[in-house]
């Protein structure tokens, strides 16, 4: 494609100069993946400024760049050079150019939230399927087009803007429908989905979380609302009503029902109209409710009653495997996502029904062992509060919740003591050990765990224990388990890695787990699966 013709997409071009005229092979803002005739697309970042890489990026053959900085302050002079507001953002247009734009022929619905994301966008894209309807979904855990799951990366949550427009396009390319996005505030404040042409925006909840990276509640709040204020401004299709899902049970929900939209969808647990905020006056949308009724909690599942607020939409009954009051309100968003879609309500009940579960989210592990063990991607305060709640209602009569936990370094540090707060609070013993120490010191994230713990009457050795060996905290779990008690292994989840320092080691909890049942059974390797430091930043 031609320089120039990729340029006028480019909605905030500062100066442009140099041969625009030129053929461009490839778009990167990695100079290491640059190949002769590429763009490279530099931009100032947390943890680097990518003008550095200039030099790199035309010795490799780059044949123009886009930056952020005046042509005369760059460390060499480009053979064509376009200076704009923002590299990310220009990146994201870019990609989307390169791609065709694909997003504008798929109806794409964003899902966004502090916690229940990758869930609600699995039971949507489980409710698209039920209803024949063709779709693709980009979550944590894989991208989906087809029949074919493919790995979005290791820590990866709403992928980079190459990458996200590129399975779009591939979605696009195999006859798809719909797109189902994940959208993470990162995702958003670096313009990883800017140039996606949504046309539903869902939010799941706001709770405490990424305060490292937004500074206060208000500004994380912020950034995900973009995905809300967008719709208005993203590219129109033919019946297709830009649509807010918004959580009426949320502290976010009178934030972002200010926020104009074509059309809102409201969703909440409990009787319509109890307990909902109040609309602002400005918010003129108009709006349909839905809410759960005549909830059931069992080991096995859960059912309710959907009900709507519109009479044309009959009350729909819904079973699920999905155990927990919070899956009950997942199910409500990709409920609302979907009637946004204008799925029926048959699709939905069958949909959730065939919904059997995610991968590290409440998955159980069982390997013969008289107690309930599973691995649970809860990784926020508000998660753990969640998943803690819900599985001491699978306890048997006089069983233990043992909980091993951790939290990430260079992270929110509040939630360090928040998480042990919720533990004391909610488990008969915990373990704390590591979850992505990164470069700090894992001995001291652990220890601010553990003063919470101590704080609330916990006391080392009795109540709970510290162990930075992660595999060994997990054996110790399992010893302490008796039949009737339930082990619940809390933030790692689906992941298949654990960063010490900067390096990601392999490590997914599921083979973690499975070796030390195995071992209270004598019939586990001698050695377990993994290897980890255990201190420090090694």
């Amino acid at each position: 494609m031609e320089l120039d013709r990729l340029v006028d997409n480019l909605p905030a071009v500062l100066w442009a100069g140099g041969s625009l005229n030129v053929q461009v092979s490839h778009i990167t803002a990695d100079s290491r993946q640059v190949i002769p005739g590429a763009l490279f697309v530099a931009y100032r970042g947390v943890g680097a400024d990518g003008h550095r890489f200039i030099p790199d990026a035309l010795a490799r053959g780059a044949g123009a760049v886009v930056g952020e900085l005046p042509i005369d302050a760059l460390p060499v002079r480009p053979p064509a050079y376009i200076q704009t507001a923002d590299g990310r953002a220009a990146l994201a247009w870019l990609s989307a150019a390169w791609y065709g734009h694909p997003s504008r022929a798929l109806a794409l619905v964003g899902i966004t939230g502090t916690d229940g994301k990758t869930t609600t966008a699995n039971l949507l894209h489980s409710i698209l399927r039920a209803a024949g309807r063709r779709s693709g979904l980009i979550s944590t855990v894989s991208a989906v087009i087809g029949d074919a799951a493919h790995d979005t990366g290791l820590h990866t949550t709403t992928p980079d803007a190459p990458d996200i427009q590129r399975y779009l396009a591939k979605m696009r390319d195999a006859d798809a429908e719909v797109a189902v996005l994940e959208v993470t505030s990162h995702g958003l404040a670096q313009h990883r989905v800017t140039g996606c042409a949504f046309d539903v925006a869902v939010i799941t909840n706001i709770t405490h979380e990424h305060l490292d990276a937004h500074g206060t509640y208000a500004a994380y709040r912020d950034a995900k609302a973009q995905l809300f204020r967008a719709l208005l401004t993203s590219h129109a299709k033919p019946g297709l009503t830009k649509t807010a899902v918004l959580n009426q049970d949320d502290e976010s929900f009178g934030f972002l029902a200010a926020i104009p939209v074509a059309r809102q969808i409201v969703y909440g647990i409990g009787d319509a109209g109890v307990s909902r905020p109040a609309r602002p006056p400005d918010a003129s949308a108009p709006t349909l409710t839905l809410h759960a009724a005549g909830i059931r909690h069992a080991p096995a599942g859960a059912e309710f009653d959907l009900l709507f607020s519109a009479a044309h939409l009959p009350p729909l009954h819904i079973t699920t495997p999905l155990i927990g009051g919070f899956n009950v309100s997942n199910i409500l968003a990709a409920a609302g996502a979907a009637t946004a879609l204008n799925i029926s309500g048959e699709a939905i009940r069958a949909g959730v029904q065939a919904m059997r579960g995610i991968p590290g989210r409440m998955e159980r592990i069982h390997r013969g062992q008289p107690f309930t063990a599973i691995v649970d991607f809860a990784h926020t305060p508000n998660a753990l509060t969640q998943a803690l709640t819900t599985v001491r209602g699978l306890l048997a009569p006089g069983g233990r919740l043992i909980v091993v936990l951790g939290s990430a370094g260079l992270r929110d540090r509040e939630k360090r003591r928040m998480m042990g707060e919720v533990a004391a609070r909610l488990a008969d013993f915990t373990v704390v050990t590591a979850e992505d120490p990164r470069t700090e010191d894992l001995g001291a994230i652990m220890a601010e765990t553990a003063a919470a713990l101590e704080r609330a009457g916990r006391q080392e050795g009795q109540s709970y224990a510290r162990i930075a060996d992660r595999q060994r905290a997990i054996l110790l779990a399992v010893q302490q388990a008796r039949p009737g008690d339930l082990v619940i292994l809390c933030g790692k989840g689906h992941e298949q890695s654990m960063c010490f320092g900067t390096v990601e080691h392999p490590w997914r909890d599921q083979d973690a787990l499975a070796w030390a049942l195995d071992s209270l059974r004598g019939v586990a390797p001698s050695e377990p699966p993994f290897s980890l430091p255990t201190w420090g930043t090694a």
